[in-house]
């Protein structure tokens, strides 16, 4: 196996450039006058990303202080260092010019828009969108929407970054400021018009998407996850209704298909238009799922002066279809003709996303589709999505990711079991956990769920999506929840080189179905 490497962050080819006391103004903090009044041209927050010209914001963590690696960053390029009071003690004297800001997270997103200059009349038009689950697809969709449109499409997601044509695969869910700020000013350079971003509550928590102001935002839904951070489903929803204030935001969507859509609403401090795609629930917008067939949902989305635009998905589910109709109702808010829209669309959104739903199987063979679920909630809609769609039987494979919410193991357990024909438990990415305790967690909630039921406890996901492919014949599915669109397994803060795709396709060639 073969340690992967960490994609680099992408910054503008020809970056603004800022001196150091300009810098000091924009933050309100003193700027002495016998400081080398240096030009900066990037931010940092790493050494790992320190590239010639930055400064470096050495701030505090969990385990030490970033005052402890300024002469790593220094050596890597660092022109200048940013700290607080406790980092300046550790410094000591610098050749560098120091500028003390306490609370340096806190400023770090407004130091990284200044210094990437993305505060003018050519920003592009930016899309944020929310929630537990379909924050990927979602800008996917937008995406290519702004393709199909004519427009210079951004994107950040979990799985890719991307620029105008380019696509590069992600490094976090949500970038941290500074890597955020010099992608958008690289996207800048090349006239990207509109950019779809996913934000986390995380990312809202840890200060990530601070300096970016978004004019459109949307909440999707929320479910069980990340509970091993938030305390209650309140807490949950409240650390993600900061993106939808109007010191970040000018317009909103927000989707009412879960319970915690109309508070979201009620807690709104900007212009929300709100749709659905539940008949029971009264909405500005409606999401009408038209046909559903092996990689298709098509539908029709609704509007309240009778307009209509109907379109498809290349992904199976209900849920991708809401998806769909959020992304279109932004591009409607940000100002987009929906006539436009309509025609633009009326064959589908091209948008197929890695391990959102993927069926690697060819051909002929049983369907394998290899998908990045991890909560209870996309989990069970995946699976009764699916289970429309297939005549025969149906299993479900899955592995969960170790050092993450242990809560949701064997309620994930528990559905995969109620739902499947037969049901496998494997390894995903363990982290530093002991991959067995991952497993017997699923486990122990599927076989609760259903103790007669065909549940395996295999070790190595290798093995369990060979033998899951000897189980079935032409007609019948196999869903394998953890790999999706992931390149790589973390073992032992290891990034192993490893493709869940790749994997189904050669346990399907070695079974005879090519």
């Amino acid at each position: 196996m073969v340690e992967q490497s960490i994609p680099p962050i992408l910054r503008p080819d020809n970056p603004n450039q800022v001196r150091l006391s300009q810098l000091a103004s924009e933050l309100g903090v003193p700027f002495e006058e016998t400081s080398i009044d240096v030009l900066l041209t990037g931010v940092s927050m790493n050494t790992g990303d320190i590239r010639q010209g930055d400064i470096f914001f050495a701030m505090p963590g969990y385990k030490t202080h970033g005052a402890n690696f300024v002469q790593e960053a220094l050596a890597g390029g660092a022109v200048a260092i940013a700290t607080d009071s406790a980092g300046l003690e550790i410094i000591g004297a610098s050749d560098a010019p120091v500028i003390v800001v306490e609370n340096p997270r806190l400023r770090l997103g407004q130091a990284a828009r200044y210094v990437y200059g993305n505060l003018g009349s050519d920003m592009p038009i930016m899309y944020g969108v929310t929630g537990t689950n379909g924050k990927t697809s979602t800008v996917h969709f937008l995406s290519a929407i702004f393709r199909q449109l004519g427009a210079i499409p951004g994107m950040s997601s979990s799985v890719e970054r991307h620029l105008a044509e380019d696509i590069i695969i992600s490094r976090l869910t949500s970038p941290e400021a500074p890597e955020s700020h010099a992608l958008i000013a690289r996207m800048r350079e090349s006239k990207v018009t509109d950019v779809g971003w996913e934000v986390s509550a995380q990312a809202l928590k840890q200060h990530r998407v601070d300096g970016i102001f978004f004019d459109v935002v949307a909440f999707t839904n929320l479910s069980h996850d990340h509970f091993d951070e938030f305390d209650s489903f309140q807490q949950y929803l409240e650390s993600k209704m900061p993106l939808f204030h109007k010191v970040r935001a000018g317009k909103g969507v927000v989707c009412l298909d879960t319970s915690y859509g109309q508070p979201f609403l009620e807690a709104s401090e900007v212009p929300c238009v709100t749709i659905t795609i539940r008949e029971d629930v009264a909405s500005d917008w409606k999401v009408v799922v038209t046909k559903q067939a092996t990689g298709l949902t098509a539908f029709d989305l609704l509007g309240p002066k009778g307009e209509k635009i109907s379109s498809s998905v290349p992904i199976i589910g209900d849920y991708m279809a809401s998806n769909a109709g959020v992304a279109i109702l932004m591009a409607i808010q940000a100002g987009h003709d929906w006539k436009k829209l309509a025609a633009a669309l009326k064959d589908g959104i091209d948008a197929p996303i890695a391990g959102r739903g993927d069926n690697v199987a060819p051909e002929g063979a049983p369907s394998v589709y290899v998908d990045f679920g991890h909560t209870p909630d996309s989990i069970e809609m995946t699976i009764q999505a699916v289970r429309n769609i297939t005549p025969g039987k149906l299993i479900v494979v899955v592995g969960l990711d170790g050092d993450r919410d242990k809560i949701k193991r064997p309620m994930i357990g528990a559905i995969c079991a109620r739902l499947s024909d037969a049901m496998i438990v494997t390894d995903h990415n363990p982290r530093f956990e002991d991959p067995g305790i991952i497993r017997q967690m699923i486990y122990d909630g599927a076989i609760s769920e259903r103790p007669d039921h065909d549940i395996r406890n295999l070790e190595g996901p290798e093995r369990a999506i060979r033998i899951a492919v000897s189980m079935v014949k032409k007609g019948d599915t196999i869903i394998w929840f953890g790999p999706g669109h992931q390149e790589h397994r973390d073992i032992m803060g290891v990034r192993t080189k490893y493709s869940g795709r790749e994997q189904a396709r050669q346990a399907l060639a070695e079974a005879g179905w090519k």
